[in-house]
C-alpha cells in the first residue's frame, strides 16, 4: 500500500497547517524536527496533517505504528489539503495509553472524515489506523 501525501509546500505563512492558530515554528515544527514529542493523540494528529501538508514522509514513517506503517509513503503525489476540522476525541490525554481522533480533513477532490486510533508505544504516542466515516 501507498500512502499519498501532498506536494511538499512550506507552511503558511500566517500559521500552521493543523488549524491551531499556533505559528508553524511553535506549533508542529518542533514536532516534526524530533525536537518534541507529541503530549496528546490530538496532538500527534494535527502534526502528522501538518505532515501530510508539507510532504514530511519521515515524520509520517516514525509516528505510525511499525505493524500497520505501509511499506511505502509517497508525498509526490495526491490530494493538496486545504483545511482541518477536529470533531472529536476519546481519550488521548497526556496520562492516557489510548485515544482517538474524528476529523474532516477537506481537500481538492473532497473530504476525508475519519476516525483515528492512536496508542502510547515506548512512552510515546504512535498512529495505529484509522476508520473512514
Amino acid at each position: 500500500m501507498t500512502v499519498f501525501g501532498g506536494p511538499r509546500a512550506a507552511p503558511t505563512p500566517g500559521g500552521c497547517p493543523c488549524g491551531s492558530g499556533a505559528m508553524y515554528a511553535e506549533c508542529c515544527g518542533p514536532l516534526h524536527d524530533g525536537n518534541q514529542a507529541a503530549r496528546t493523540a490530538e496532538q500527534l494528529m494535527r502534526s502528522r496533517y501538518s505532515a501530510f501538508v508539507v510532504g514530511d514522509t519521515a515524520y509520517l514513517a516514525r509516528t505510525w505504528h511499525p505493524r500497520t506503517r505501509p511499506a511505502e509513503l509517497d508525498a509526490t503525489d495526491g490530494p493538496a489539503w486545504q483545511g482541518l476540522a477536529v470533531i472529536a476525541t476519546a481519550d488521548g490525554r497526556e496520562d492516557d495509553s489510548v485515544g482517538e481522533v474524528e476529523f474532516r480533513a477537506a481537500h481538492d477532490g473532497g473530504v476525508l472524515h475519519e476516525r483515528s486510533r492512536f496508542i502510547r508505544r515506548a512512552g510515546r504516542w504512535v498512529y495505529v489506523d484509522g476508520e473512514v466515516i
